[in-house]
């Protein structure tokens, strides 16, 4: 779909909470029904992630720390590891969580459906537009006290 043109004027006199909010609600919603075809849910991607980015380094406590606050769903970070872990996808020894090949396939499967999403979310806009997009949110976030840090 293409968007309208509209003038600096008039984008710059738009409400910047409804264009954000109604943006992360689709966003979110395309990346939460890719993630479901896989019947994982986004906590499930995240520990998917993170363990796969540092193969038993990860332990459960700083892992569910770190993902806890991301959970807005309240799905529950330990119910997730538990699921994870009876489907075969993670193990846990001495603390630590790994993946095992069944949790590496799912992973690879749901980014390739996140990249499907992510790419329609950037259709028609150039890497630099996107990153002054990204850039804008991410000062509004500290100018309003947020943390305005990438994650």
């Amino acid at each position: 779909m293409t968007a309208k043109h509209y003038s600096q004027q008039q984008l710059a006199a738009q409400p910047i909470g409804h264009w954000s909010r109604t943006a992360a609600n689709l966003v979110i919603g395309g990346l939460r029904t890719a993630l479901a075809e896989e019947n994982l849910t986004q906590p499930h991607w995240w520990t998917l992630n993170h363990v796969a980015d540092a193969p038993g380094r990860r332990t459960r406590p700083a892992l569910t720390a770190k993902l806890a606050p991301y959970d807005d769903q309240h799905t529950g970070i330990e119910a997730v590891y538990a699921d994870l872990t009876a489907r075969g996808c993670l193990t846990e020894t001495a603390d630590r969580l790994t993946l095992t090949e069944t949790g590496e396939a799912g992973r690879l499967r749901a980014h390739d459906r996140n990249a499907k999403v992510h790419a329609r979310i950037k259709e028609g806009i150039d890497d630099a537009a996107y990153a002054a997009t990204i850039d804008v949110l991410r000062r509004t976030v500290a100018n309003l006290g947020g943390d305005g840090d990438l994650p």
